[in-house]
């Protein structure tokens, strides 16, 4: 055994020459002095190199195609993100379909628009405090008797509403303005016979019905929290679900509803749950 390692120990530490020659002249080219002991060195520092980049290569790059792991740990991922993103947008279209509900009531003659807002206004925090909710209902009252911030029937808070461009609905004059003291939340244009109704900006119908007291009516949500309502048409032209650009045609001028005398349209535009003049954004 201890001739073994002797002899195993003279091979490796045993100094060789490599010599490169010129195969015309024998010149010398290249020396290069070495023991198998280098060598061995040296090719135990790559492999060291390459298995550590090897290593890196699998748990990175090469992850998603060799560990059976990665992918499942990605969907995971993809899960939890797609569970939240889920959530918020639940929450979002809860919100939405209250709000497009309450105007559908609106339309449909089931609430009036001072129970809207009524709804809309502060609720006291103790539902049981009946007191403290009967000074808040009068407080409300009083403001929106005066013609408060309730209904912007003046100066919109929000400029964003005033940087949009808005199509005309329909060229006529306006025999009824906005007023919202006298319950009237929209304005009365009345114009040619057959006239067709266009759609003010892009959005989606939220109700296309006929009601009692305003005949056939067409809704229109838009971005912004912004609803136009067109009524007293003589026919639609687009369902509920239908997504519109600006400038299309929805319906046509009528005189259908027992809440007019004449052709015209009744032109409504809503704004975060509040009536605003649409004098001040629509040139008819």
């Amino acid at each position: 055994m201890a001739r073994f390692k002797k002899t195993l120990s003279n091979w490796l530490n045993t100094r060789h020459i490599f010599i490169v020659q010129n195969e015309e002249d024998f010149s010398e080219k290249a020396t290069y002095k070495f023991t198998y002991a280098k060598i061995a060195f040296f090719a135990f520092l790559v492999f060291l190199v390459i298995l550590t980049i090897s290593i890196y290569l699998v748990n990175t790059v090469l992850a998603q195609w060799f560990d059976p792991r990665y992918a499942e740990q990605e969907t995971r991922k993809d899960l939890v993100q797609m569970s939240i993103s889920l959530d918020s947008l639940t929450q979002e279209l809860e919100s939405r379909d209250q709000f497009i509900t309450s105007f559908k009531k609106i339309m449909q003659g089931d609430v009036t628009s001072n129970e809207v807002l009524e709804s809309e206004a502060p609720q006291p925090q103790s539902p049981g405090n009946v007191e403290q909710l009967e000074t808040t209902d009068s407080a409300f009252k009083a403001e929106f008797e005066r013609g408060g911030d309730f209904l912007l029937t003046g100066q919109i808070e929000n400029e964003e509403l005033r940087q949009l461009y808005f199509f005309s609905p329909i060229t006529g004059y306006i025999s009824e303005p906005f007023n919202a003291q006298n319950e009237h939340y929209g304005i009365d244009v009345v114009a040619k016979k057959d006239e067709p109704v266009k759609c003010i900006a892009d959005g989606t119908v939220i109700l296309a019905s006929w009601t009692q007291s305003e005949g056939n009516v067409i809704a229109v949500q838009h971005r912004e929290n912004l609803i136009s309502i067109y009524k007293h048409n003589s026919t639609l032209t687009k369902e509920v679900g239908d997504f519109i650009t600006a400038g299309e045609i929805v319906a046509i001028i009528g005189n259908t509803g027992e809440l007019t005398s004449g052709p015209h349209l009744h032109f409504e535009l809503w704004y975060n749950g509040s009536a605003v003049n649409p004098e001040e954004f629509i040139s008819f």
